[in-house]
């Protein structure tokens, strides 16, 4: 509680995001498929029109902006509480899909993304051998 009133509070989870100051850190899972990756991402109460998904070479961006108003009226206080923030998550995806190879679905604040690998793509581990002198 004291580091809150200094301002140096370590970040709690909220209803909406993981909160860093200003900044919302939406919660990301990313799974290896056979045929490429697929990216989930928590994005509760942020709409369609504020969420912009991007592939930048082998990197996927996801970035969004969320607003929100809370009133409270009672008998003896008026409170009015405004919050907004952004996000900015870089993933590195290990391969530049072909264009056209991803698929993006947004429902009930969850982002879906299936993200096709491309067939000369290289898979797997490749050991590297040390040369010693």
């Amino acid at each position: 509680m004291l580091d809150h009133l200094r301002g140096t509070a370590t970040p709690q989870p909220t209803e909406d995001f993981f909160s860093s100051g200003s900044m919302l850190v939406p919660a990301i899972d990313v799974a290896e498929t056979e045929t490429g990756l697929e990216i989930s991402a928590d994005i509760p109460g942020v709409s369609e029109e504020n969420l912009d998904v991007t592939v930048q070479g082998d990197t996927l961006v996801i970035k969004g902006e969320k607003s929100t108003r809370k009133e409270e009226k009672e008998k003896d206080f008026h409170l009015v509480e405004r919050r907004h923030g952004s996000f900015r998550r870089h993933i590195p995806l290990g391969f530049v899909p072909d264009v056209g190879a991803v698929a993006a679905d947004f429902s009930n604040g969850v982002l879906t993304l299936k993200i096709d690998r491309p067939e000369n793509a290289a898979t797997g581990v490749q050991k590297v051998d040390i040369n010693t002198s």
